[in-house]
């Protein structure tokens, strides 16, 4: 009862923010802004109709997933059901570069309104509990390795609760960042209620555990999630230790203080390129929009120099074009944007002629019947990276968190001497690129998509960067003291 009512609480809360609308408003909204997600998609998405990794379970879902989240249709009953069920249309295509979600702001990601007292952490290949609430009682224990609930095993559990839900679980990543919520009620009726007796392992030993949903406080959800899930502290820092250089890049938003920032790796070169090591620091660097990996690649130019930089970058890129009419639409606002801005056509007039050309493109392939075409980006020319300015060896520092741009980046870092990769798993991204952002009828939700398709990208479809073996963390990633310790043993500390 607690947790009907605890949902039905966050679900008025919610209402109140996204908009005055009772249970039956939301299904509608949800039911009508499903059916246009599916024919945006099906009418632009480049995977329709041009064959690439990811293209057969696009295909495969657009349909039966759509079937199937009209069959949850009848669960919609607040504005965090209409949520989950574009959530989950959208993660069912397993493309990062799909979004289906709610206009509101997003909510903290500790954010839920009843729990069992405890969460858990993805670790080791299972689900451990990472956090347990001071005083509790009949509660599993720190370390304690899920097995089973209510006669399901602990995968069965997840996919259950947290699969397209709350993530893609085929990734690594994804396992890391949900893992929390495994048995937190956050207002997803499509879920299922939170299992009532569950085994742990404890060493060799199995308990059982009848587990008691309490309402959660917002202070011991943080501090829970804090102990499963890496959250920087500082998103933006320059720090000399012990001999390393650490470039913390912990996040790629717009609206960072990237001015500051810059100004301090400028200010710091010469020791940073003069020290024992560099370790540049992503976890957690997640970016969206068009400009996020550059952001990355500017510090760069800084530690080593652009002509580094621009010589580690592909030199010919191939990207093929799903030819409708949305897609040249989004390519002739661009363009109108560029021309109607004389510094940037003073400043970038190649940038201008290309995208005119691909107007152009999109207008014979519509004109004449066809459904895709490929263009290849003008040729890079050939660029003398010159001498090597950084002394030491560089880590590149990665967990589940960095996704989308900072992905883009490190495909450009990865190729610069003496550059390690190291940490966790990354997220991953498909060869569909450069997001379309379509607002669904209902005005709260969107679709976002790639538009076009990069047919030659070194790092495949929905592939991550996995450090290898000697480079892979093994331990909690929350604990920063011992993350720093095993990351100064790569260079010898």
């Amino acid at each position: 009862m607690k947790t009907l009512l605890a949902t039905a609480a966050s679900a008025l809360a919610l209402a109140v923010t996204a908009g005055a609308a009772n249970a039956q408003d939301w299904r509608a909204a949800a039911e009508q802004d499903l059916t246009a997600a599916h024919q945006a998609l099906g009418e632009n998405h480049p995977a329709a109709v041009i064959d690439a990794p990811s293209s057969g379970q696009f295909r495969t879902w657009l349909n039966d997933g759509l079937a199937q989240m009209q069959g949850e249709l009848g669960r919609v009953n607040s504005p965090n059901a209409y949520a989950y069920l574009l959530r989950g249309y959208g993660h069912g295509f397993r493309d990062a570069n799909i979004r289906i979600e709610p206009t509101w702001a997003a909510r903290d990601p500790w954010q839920a309104v009843a729990w069992p007292n405890f969460t858990t952490a993805w670790r080791d290949g299972g689900y451990v509990v990472s956090w347990v609430k001071p005083g509790a009682r009949n509660v599993p224990q720190v370390g304690w390795v899920l097995e089973s609930c209510d006669g399901q095993s602990a995968e069965e559990i997840a996919e259950r609760r947290l699969d397209i839900w709350e993530g893609d679980l085929t990734l690594e990543a994804d396992r890391a960042a949900t893992a929390p919520y495994l048995f937190w009620d956050r207002g997803n009726p499509m879920a299922g209620g939170i299992p009532g007796e569950c085994r742990f392992r404890d060493g060799r030993r199995n308990r059982n555990v009848r587990l008691a949903t309490d309402f959660a406080t917002p202070e011991e959800l943080e501090a829970a999630y804090r102990a499963s899930v890496y959250v920087a502290a500082t998103p933006l820092a320059v720090e000399m230790n012990d001999g390393l250089a650490w470039i913390h890049i912990h996040t790629l938003a717009d609206d960072a203080d990237w001015t500051g920032f810059l100004a301090q790796v400028e200010a710091q070169q010469e020791a940073i390129r003069g020290a024992s090591g560099v370790v540049i620091d992503l976890r957690g660097a997640r970016g969206n929009t068009a400009d996020s990996a550059s952001y990355t690649l500017r510090t760069a130019a800084r530690i080593w120099s652009p002509e580094m930089i621009g010589a580690a970058q592909p030199t010919q890129v191939n990207l093929a074009y799903r030819a409708t009419q949305t897609n040249r639409q989004w390519f002739a606002d661009a363009l109108g944007r560029m021309q109607a801005d004389p510094v940037f056509a003073q400043i970038n007039p190649a940038t201008i002629q290309e995208t005119q050309a691909v107007v152009e493109a999109f207008d014979q392939a519509i004109q004449s019947g066809q459904q895709s075409f490929t263009r290849p980006m003008p040729s890079r020319p050939e660029i003398e990276a010159g001498v090597n300015p950084v002394r030491g060896n560089v880590v590149i520092l990665v967990d589940g968190g960095c996704a989308a741009g900072c992905l883009d980046a490190i495909d450009v870092l990865h190729r610069l001497p003496n550059v390690r990769i190291a940490g966790q798993p990354t997220s991953a991204d498909s060869l569909v690129i450069e997001p379309t952002v379509t607002p669904l009828p209902s005005t709260y939700g969107r679709v976002s998509y790639g538009h076009k398709v990069w047919t030659d990208r070194e790092r495949g479809s929905n592939q991550p960067y996995t450090p290898e073996p000697g480079l892979t963390y093994a331990g909690d990633p929350t604990d920063e003291s011992a993350v720093r310790a095993w990351v100064a043993g790569l260079f010898g500390g």
